[in-house]
């Protein structure tokens, strides 16, 4: 059905159709009484730009494929987007709509585009017994008053009249269009912001969410601006399904990336520079990309600097550097552009990476919070050195690990720490300590191949055991 078609079949039913109730309706800033109409079913046209999908549809597009909403395919697409959104709360109401009908009533265009209820208009599209949609009909074509036509379902869905349970990534993309389109920008700078735009915005959304005044406004701009970017890094661009369940963290990621850029703040460690944040930028790329907790993410760099790794040079160098060790091992896949389910396709990759790296990505997040922690409690000695001989009685001495090389090396060096500060503090509790290890040897227990060399070292302990003697 062309669009000519379905305007002169809605206008038909509009002037000489019984309406079947009325319903206030916020339009061109004034609460209008309209009436409510029984639309069938396939005069209607699914609006592919919804707040519902509207991360998926961008996603889609942005890979240069089409997504025609008059079509049976886009029909069919759209649909499945739909189900998918919320396939469980899809699910219930379904059964309701089967049992009761339609009791939400739906908004539409003169033209039959449908700006409030696609869901629901999806769901009755699957029930066999009914073919109509109960909706009010805007007095506007979709294409007549774009402007108006998002202002109303902004602040209808949004705004103080009704609260629509979006998907948290389409907010921010919402946000992103209304001021790209409010300001004339292509794109949202703090330095040169529309303040007038974002005035507006926050009219029409009023306290959603995260969004609880106008600076709020100007926040989920900025975290947008944060998700573009890691889509540019990966070359993801566009493709906005890759952000699913990462909000939080990109929350937290941009609000250290606007504290500390600048080289002014007192939260990061002495003399940084914004090349520095950039590492840091980059580095939460990493853990964003395998969805780390967020209570795990927050020791980056979240709170007073003695609170996180940035806050201290020598324990971000560290954690630094062996993070790009363990990511510079992963193989990049190439991405293939050209493949018909790019998003499935970028969703393997990142699964693989996590796979590959997740693990030890975890584990230097936590020994370096462990070395920030015992940063933190450095003047508490007995404390730490407590923890130390809780760890080394906590191994299994028995383990065919315990006696490799490379763990023997780290006991010895362990050792000479701890005679060296020994030494230090009191030779004669050195002394006393070397006796009681040699005491201790049980000389029938030593291996042939060893004899000599024992023979070797005792002679050397005698020898500077007399130099001792002889120089006090």
């Amino acid at each position: 059905m062309s669009k000519e078609v379905r305007i002169q079949q809605i206008k038909r039913i509009t002037k000489n159709e019984k309406p079947v109730g009325r319903l206030d309706i916020p339009w061109k800033d004034k609460l209008e009484p309209m009436d409510v109409y029984q639309i069938p079913l396939n005069y209607l046209i699914y609006n592919k730009y919804n707040g519902r999908i509207l991360s998926r549809t961008k996603s889609y597009e942005n890979q240069n494929l089409k997504i025609d909403a008059e079509s049976d395919a886009g029909k069919k697409l759209i649909e499945d987007l739909l189900w998918d959104s919320k396939e469980q709360k899809n699910k219930e109401t379904l059964a309701s709509l089967k049992k009761i009908g339609q009791e939400k009533v739906g908004i539409i265009t003169e033209d039959g585009i449908i700006i409030d209820g696609n869901r629901r208009a999806m769901l009755l599209n699957k029930i066999d017994h009914i073919d109509y949609f109960k909706a009010v009909v805007l007095p506007v074509e979709y294409e007549g008053n774009p402007l108006e036509i998002e202002k109303f379902e902004t602040k209808y869905q949004l705004g103080e009249e009704r609260k629509l349970d979006y998907n948290p990534i389409e907010i921010y993309l919402k946000v992103q269009s209304l001021y790209m389109q409010l300001s004339g920008k292509s794109f949202y700078s703090p330095d040169t912001v529309d303040k007038k735009a974002i005035k507006k915005i926050y009219e029409w959304i009023g306290n959603y969410k995260n969004i609880k005044n106008v600076n709020d406004i100007e926040y989920t701009l900025a975290v947008m601006n944060s998700m573009d970017e890691y889509l540019d890094w990966f070359d993801y661009n566009g493709i906005y399904t890759t952000l699913d369940e990462r909000e939080e963290q990109f929350r937290g990621l941009t609000s250290w990336l606007i504290n500390f850029y600048g080289e002014n703040s007192k939260k990061a460690f002495d003399d940084y520079r914004d090349d520095d944040v950039d590492d840091l930028k980059t580095l939460c790329y990493d853990l964003i990309r395998i969805k780390y907790k967020n209570e795990k993410f927050r020791y980056v760099a979240q709170g007073q600097k003695q609170n996180h790794f940035f806050g201290n040079r020598e324990i971000w160098e560290s954690f630094q550097k062996e993070h790009r060790k363990i990511t510079n091992s992963f193989d990049e896949p190439k991405i293939d552009v050209n493949i018909k389910n790019l998003e499935a396709h970028l969703n393997s990759i990142d699964s693989k990476f996590k796979e590959d790296v997740g693990k030890h990505l975890d584990e230097n997040v936590d020994n370096h919070y462990t070395k920030l922690r015992n940063k933190q409690s450095q003047d508490q000695p007995e404390k730490l050195i407590n923890k130390a001989l809780d760890s080394f009685e906590s191994i299994n001495k028995n383990n065919k690990n315990f006696n490799s090389k490379s763990v023997q090396k780290l006991v010895e060096e362990l050792g000479n720490k701890v005679f060296d500060s020994l030494q230090k503090k009191s030779p004669t509790r050195v002394l006393s300590h070397i006796i009681n290890l040699m005491e201790a040897i049980d000389i029938e227990q030593i291996p042939d191949d060893e004899i000599k060399d024992v023979q070797n070292k005792t002679k050397r302990i005698q020898q500077i055991g007399y130099q001792i003697n002889k120089s006090i």
